[in-house]
């Protein structure tokens, strides 16, 4: 199994809307879920902590194996969320990652 996890942090310019666009997020990706094949479950969280050094947002996914990740990456749902986050981010961190049994 491939951990998926994504940390996003949004445009400073979209402070005031900060929630707003991170709940669309959110159940655009949870969205997700039971639509792309290989992808074992989805969660989106939203950051409460507010510091200086926190991201808005984090992404936790698991797929059945490193072909399903990919095959996410390019899935039409997925590119049908994608430019929605892309729009709204700043930075973006990723870790992909095998999960210990």
């Amino acid at each position: 199994m491939i951990r998926h996890i994504v940390f996003w942090r949004l445009k400073p310019e979209l402070a005031s809307e900060r929630l707003h666009v991170s709940q669309g997020i959110k159940q655009a990706l949870e969205g997700l879920a039971g639509r792309i094949p290989g992808l074992r479950c989805i969660e989106v969280g939203i950051d409460i902590s507010r510091e200086a050094d926190s991201a808005d947002l984090v992404l936790y996914s698991e797929f059945d194996d490193e072909a399903a990740l990919a095959a996410y990456h390019h899935h039409p749902e997925h590119l049908r969320v994608a430019p929605l986050i892309k729009a709204a981010r700043s930075e973006r961190w990723v870790v992909d990652c095998v999960a210990a049994d």
